[in-house]
């Protein structure tokens, strides 16, 4: 079954400036539519783990960096297009958009002069600036530039004298975590402001600040690993390490000066001293039973490898060392990192369950926005990395399930943690989560911690910097499905061009493409990258790309399935009696909204399976006519029909617990079909159904 999807501009002029111009069409995202806060831990067990990854002495380390699989392009140069523009439009006039005008811990942080902060690591800035400025140029939102320009130029004038980036001033509590998401916003904007006053300004800061760094790493790691006297807490800022290696390379490359070993060798004392992924990611050392059932003092002690932030940034560890490690080790401990995470921790959306802790397989448990951006990045940075179109995949599978479904429509309102099964959202009686609040799950500006509030911006942002990448000396490639244009330059001038599109592992033998209106013919992956490459001769060339998919049912514990068409997970939507209050938050817009939703339909449904059908976008639709806000309920225009029967199944303490036993399912009524919906687009849903026999019923 394939449908034509959404559409895909591409414009790549080389340096004679011809101009190709590609119509991407294919049968998957929402649109196949298509067109489409501190915890304790013991230090010293944590320190046993500083010492199986690639180490050495910085001062003697090569100063070269491995090439990227596939190279990503400057910020700036790749635009959304269709209802991936009307999302980034509605967080540029949501939340996102309006949190420096009223968010008193953006407004008024201590990184801008003022006193509002939630945690002393002072990161609620930096995490805000790191998603505001691919959102202002992704939209070309002038409003959102004038934010991240006035932002930038307060920090860069108020850089203390030795170099120090950020508000400290008490030596005590200088930490470099907060320095790893500022290292990357600024880095984007240096991007985004090529030849402007500013780039020179940023990358001049920058620079002071990597010479305070190494004579503060080069002191005994000070600032990076607490010592007597010393007022931070250092599991952030050692367990994320590899933000800031990806920063300092990203500076290694754009513009060294005469700083190149000294990059390096900052880049060797973090990962000196940082948490080790590689030796977590082991075999005896990884935790793959829920942790719940492990005793506390083991559970604890590890918990810097637990966070579920800290695991969605850790993933990328691997890739981000051996770039200067050469050392392909640890690449396969990120590999291995991705495919056990997901195994044993891993939702059907696409992303890590983790309420504050990873917390094995169970629908029940939570999943944190904070978390399901920043698995987005690193997926992103791996599939770039290393080339591995599985990271692609899964990084597609967050961004059009897990991400859309914890933000309202208008994106004024998000949830701290979501779960795979939920047909309410509201006060619960009592949490199921590991260390979330009984209004996690409801949708609000504060449902929990802050860090999700300024934090999620990056998501669809990043996702869309990182959806075209150069291949070789000449080539582009569409390496994260979806419809967007990019403009850049190539050295082929007026010489052929090759251009690459991603074939997903899911797509059928019925994939194909079509050059210039010629028949279309079957696509040929590499098995590596998943790039299918189409030679094109000098000109203006039309590429049609159409993806084929199946029904996948996709067993999960207990019994359960979840059930997939393309990129999309499907859920059986839940009739959502909504209503809202406006936000007690001081100052805050109109749209600020706190929501509680109940179920005004059935939600304790058993499937049978093989009754599924999927059916198809109407012909002829139109990815530039799709419903905006395309993630809300009803609005997508796909479903999958099944049959289900209502079983016994009730709410404990607020929320659904773990579907019943397959020994204990019993229709309560009449078999009846069902469509299921797009799982981003149903905020009641029920996306892990257990299974029932109706033909034996």
């Amino acid at each position: 079954m394939h449908s034509s999807l959404w559409a895909s501009l591409l414009q790549a002029c080389g340096a004679g400036f011809r101009l190709f111009t590609f119509t991407t069409t294919a049968t998957l995202l929402l649109v196949e539519f298509t067109g489409l806060s501190s915890c304790g831990v013991d230090q010293h067990g944590i320190r046993t783990l500083e010492g199986s990854q690639t180490r050495g002495d910085a001062a003697s380390h090569n100063p070269t960096l491995l090439p990227f699989a596939l190279e990503p392009l400057p910020l700036g140069s790749i635009k959304p297009q269709g209802w991936l523009k009307d999302q980034l439009q509605l967080m540029a006039d949501g939340l996102a958009g309006h949190e420096y005008d009223f968010y008193r811990i953006v407004r008024d942080n201590p990184w801008l002069g003022g006193d509002q902060e939630y945690s002393a690591l002072n990161e609620a800035f930096p995490y805000w600036f790191n998603g505001l400025v691919p959102l202002a140029y992704a939209t070309d939102d002038q409003r959102l530039k004038n934010q991240v320009l006035s932002a930038a130029d307060y920090v860069l004038s108020h850089q203390q004298e030795d170099g120090w980036l950020g508000p400290e001033t008490n030596l005590s509590r200088r930490n470099f975590w907060a320095r790893y998401p500022a290292f990357l916003g600024l880095a984007q904007l240096v991007e985004a402001e090529a030849g402007t006053d500013m780039e020179g300004r940023i990358l001049g800061s920058m620079h002071r600040f990597v010479e305070l760094m190494h004579s503060m790493l080069s002191d005994n790691y000070t600032g990076f690993v607490a010592h007597e006297g010393d007022d931070f807490d250092e599991q952030w800022g050692r367990s994320r390490a590899a933000d800031m290696i990806v920063g300092l390379q990203w500076l290694r490359e754009r513009d060294p000066r005469d700083n190149t070993q000294k990059l390096h060798e900052c880049m060797q004392y973090l990962n000196d001293k940082a948490y080790n992924w590689s030796y977590w990611y082991s075999e005896g050392i990884y935790i793959k039973q829920d942790l719940d059932m492990v005793p506390v003092n083991i559970a604890e002690k590890m918990f810097p490898f637990e966070h579920g932030v800290n695991v969605g940034q850790g993933l990328k560890a691997g890739a981000a060392i051996r770039r200067f490690t050469f050392d392909d080790r640890v690449a396969g401990s990120a590999r291995r990192g991705v495919n056990w995470t997901f195994l044993y921790h891993g939702t059907p959306s696409g992303v890590v369950i983790a309420d504050e802790r990873l917390s094995g397989l169970s629908p029940v448990r939570g999943v944190e926005l904070c978390s399901v951006v920043e698995t987005m990045y690193s997926l992103s940075y791996l599939y770039q990395a290393l080339g591995d179109r599985t990271f692609a995949d899964r990084c597609e599978l967050a961004a059009y399930n897990a991400l859309p479904v914890m933000l309202t429509p208008d994106w004024w309102a998000h949830q701290y943690v979501a779960q795979t099964n939920q047909p309410i959202s509201h006060v619960l009686e009592a949490s199921p989560f590991w260390n979330v609040n009984k209004v996690g799950q409801t949708y609000g500006l504060e449902p929990n911690y802050p860090c999700c509030t300024v934090n999620h911006p990056q998501g669809y942002p990043k996702f869309v910097s990182a959806s075209f990448v150069k291949v070789g000396d000449d080539g582009i490639a569409h390496a994260l499905l979806g419809p967007g244009a990019v403009n850049t330059t190539t050295k082929s001038g007026a010489e052929p061009f090759t251009f690459a599109v991603r074939v997903p592992l899911w797509a059928t033998k019925d994939t194909k493409v079509s050059i210039n209106g010629k028949l279309p013919t079957p696509v040929h992956p590499d098995s590596e990258t998943g790039l299918h490459r189409i030679p094109l001769d000098a000109g203006t060339n039309s590429v049609a790309y159409t993806l084929a998919a199946n029904i996948r049912i996709e067993p999960r514990a207990n019994d359960t399935v979840s059930i997939y068409h393309g990129a999309l997970l499907y859920a059986v939507p839940v009739g959502e009696n909504i209503s809202s209050n406006h936000s007690a938050y001081p100052g805050a817009p109109p749209g600020v909204q706190e929501y509680t939703m109940t179920p005004s339909t059935k939600w304790a449904l058993a499937i049978d399976p093989p009754t599924l059908r999927f059916n198809n976008a109407l012909p002829g639709t139109n990815p530039e006519t799709l419903a905006n806000p395309i993630w809300t309920l009803n609005a997508p225009p796909v479903s999958i029909t099944g049959t289900v029967c209502e079983i016994a199944w009730e709410l404990v303490d607020g929320y659904a617990p773990n579907p019943p036993s397959s020994g204990k399912r019993t229709c309560i009524g009449g078999a009846f079909d069902i469509a299921l919906v797009p799982y981003g687009s149903a905020k009641l849903h029920m996306a892990e159904l257990p299974t029932i026999n109706l033909a034996s019923e």
